[in-house]
């Protein structure tokens, strides 16, 4: 009769314990939810004397759950994601993103990554000096003529990668309007960049275009 009472006791708290770990599981479930969001791709740690030329994709899909309501409040710019490229070498390669290159904030579990890998192209850094060229627009004065144009400074330094810096020869400025001038003058003219993959500290040079009789 005992041994009975025992049993049924014991049987009835192995119950309460599985109804309790249901509930807490129930508790906890409750209100969370999933959400994918896309976050652009930002490249750190690249070596010295190297840059990206090419990125295979520029943004990946991060999907997430935890909370609705934090999830509900989270924006794209709430998510960070990083390729670490400080053991990258010149060239093509894959390079791989797991969870701990994500930032997000600390409440959120990461599920899945898509693409999981991006492929970039590493280019050679050089620098080199060329000349800068004015380029005229227009017609002076009937009766005048354009004696020389002076442009300041004459050379400028440039920065890119190899393929694309070993390939210029000179800068050419946006066009400087000389129409129906009949005296000398002198103005600023942007460097004209042409969309191209280079740099240089100077944006601006000066013009001095000579009129003549």
């Amino acid at each position: 009769m005992m041994r009975g009472l025992l049993l049924e006791n014991l049987g009835l708290k192995v119950t309460a314990v599985v109804m309790a770990i249901i509930l807490w599981f129930f508790v906890i479930s409750k209100g969370q939810s999933e959400v994918s969001m896309e976050a652009l791709l930002e490249l750190k740690n690249i070596p010295r004397g190297l840059e990206s030329v090419k990125q295979g994709t520029k943004s990946v899909n991060v999907s997430m759950s935890g909370q609705e309501r934090l999830l509900r409040n989270m924006k794209p710019s709430d998510i960070r994601v990083h390729v670490d490229l400080s053991k990258a070498k010149k060239g093509k390669g894959i390079y791989y993103i797991n969870k701990d290159d994500v930032k997000i904030p600390p409440t959120i579990n990461i599920t899945d990554i898509t693409p999981s890998s991006v492929s970039i192209v590493l280019e050679e850094t050089i620098m080199k000096t060329v000349p800068v060229h004015a380029i005229m627009a227009g017609s002076p004065k009937e009766g005048f003529v354009v004696s020389s144009v002076e442009v300041l400074p004459k050379d400028l330094t440039i920065e890119g990668v190899r393929t694309e810096v070993s390939r210029i020869k000179f800068l050419r400025t946006e066009p400087v309007d000389i129409s129906d001038a009949d005296k000398t003058f002198t103005q600023t003219a942007r460097i004209d960049m042409a969309g191209r993959n280079i740099r240089t500290d100077v944006q601006e040079v000066s013009v001095k275009v000579v009129i003549k009789r």
